[in-house]
């Protein structure tokens, strides 16, 4: 039996983790601690569990009483390396939500905190684990399109989902990196797992154009506002129970407000983005995220020596009914393949599930490498990192300039 402390209570520490815990892997987790700075949200977040956990607002004082053999790190994303070395630190093992960190300077501790105590960190690429993607992976692991030469990607975020990060805390910079480090990780780590390439270079530009000041500020919150009714960026959740009880139950610990306007001109990070990146083994990806899309969901395409390969996801609008995914390849004689998925339930398409799977217990086998480390928590975050160099700079960024090569032909993880 694993003891397990929850660092950081909000919706993802615990749908994701802590419920998980408790509700399906009791028979070899234990929760055995749980920490936020803000204490009624950790409270609430304990009396949700069947059992009684201690609740802490200081991690180094429950890391010593509770002695646990991992952290799991869910905090806003500016902590995350903060907990992640104090962790390794003390020899426990590290579970952490994507993004691994936010900056160079932080991504360079993780790194070497785990060099010098042994420990291991896991990032949660949940993305992996989707059946479509690992389907993708199993097909250019056979060859289908020979050497990987181009990705195109282009990702879709609704204005449901999208507008989402305005009114939180990630509507700010030095809270999350912007969307090209919180979001983006996700789509940067799926690239470099399905081609087996590393980043070498990031040009980008970023804008905010649609949310922020490019739109009609109405009021500070949407509950408080009079023309929430008639706005259709209005935050629509906050009479869910758990909402209630998680975010306006607790405001009064810390002054965080789940609903602020999304047109506030506080906000910092970028609604459209492109970038360019140049992988060190050849291949190109052209990618671009926009936050304000009619609908969500996302396309890609993976060209080499032999063919092409196009895959595609539609999660809103009128072309989400399809009740299967589709791939399809295309080779240089002309030729057509299309392979169809079924669409199956589950946070993720049941990639969470599969993820959760391993992380606790560890029996299914990886042929793919879905498993993540520090190695691949780095390279998605350093594009990331790269391209709002690259938008403030005007200038292409390499990721040598943030974390040296060097380090992992040190520890033999270098790629050829």
């Amino acid at each position: 039996m694993k003891e397990y402390v929850l660092v950081g209570s909000g919706g993802r520490g615990y749908w994701m983790y802590a419920s998980a815990i408790a509700e399906r892997y009791g028979d070899v987790a234990h929760l055995a601690g749980i920490m936020d700075v803000n204490r009624k949200r950790a409270q609430y977040v304990e009396g949700l569990i069947p059992y009684d956990v201690p609740v802490y607002t200081d991690f180094d004082k429950m890391m010593e009483e509770v002695r646990p053999d991992c952290a799991i790190v869910t905090t806003v994303d500016r902590f995350h390396s903060e907990y992640v070395v104090k962790a390794l630190d003390r020899g426990v093992d590290v579970i952490c939500e994507k993004p691994m960190t936010m900056d160079a300077d932080s991504c360079n501790a993780i790194l070497d905190a785990e060099e010098r105590n042994g420990r291991r960190i896991t990032v949660t690429f949940n993305c992996r684990y989707m059946p479509l993607f690992t389907r993708m992976k199993e097909l250019l692991e056979q060859g289908v399109v020979g050497e990987v030469l181009n990705v195109h990607f282009e990702w879709m975020l609704d204005t449901v989902h999208g507008a989402d990060y305005f009114r939180r805390w990630h509507r700010k910079l030095e809270n999350c990196g912007g969307l090209l480090v919180h979001k983006s990780t996700h789509h940067f780590d799926i690239v470099n797992w399905l081609i087996g390439q590393d980043p070498e270079e990031v040009y980008a530009n970023g804008a905010l154009r649609f949310y922020g000041p490019a739109g009609e500020k109405r009021g500070e919150r949407c509950c408080e506002c009079p023309g929430a009714g008639d706005c259709a960026y209005a935050f629509r959740d906050s009479q869910v129970s758990w909402v209630k009880e998680m975010y306006y139950g607790c405001e009064s610990e810390d002054g965080y407000y789940r609903d602020r306007c999304v047109f506030s001109e506080e906000i910092d990070i970028y609604d459209t983005m492109s970038l360019a990146v140049r992988y060190r083994q050849g291949a190109f990806m052209s990618y671009s995220l926009v936050a304000h899309a009619p609908y969500e969901g996302w396309k890609m395409s993976v060209s080499g020596t032999k063919g092409r390969m196009e895959a595609c996801q539609f999660d809103t609008g009128t072309q989400a009914g399809d009740d299967c995914f589709h791939i399809r390849i295309f080779d240089r004689k002309g030729g057509t393949a299309t392979y169809d998925l079924k669409k199956e339930t589950g946070a993720h398409g049941g990639g969470d599930e599969r993820l959760l799977r391993m992380l606790f217990r560890g029996d299914l086998p990886d042929p793919l490498g879905q498993f993540a480390g520090s190695r691949d928590g780095a390279m998605s975050v350093l594009i990331g990192v790269a391209a709002n160099k690259s938008i403030r700079e005007h200038r292409p960024v390499t990721v040598e300039e943030l974390v040296s090569f060097d380090r992992w032909k040190a520890r033999g993880e270098a790629r050829k």
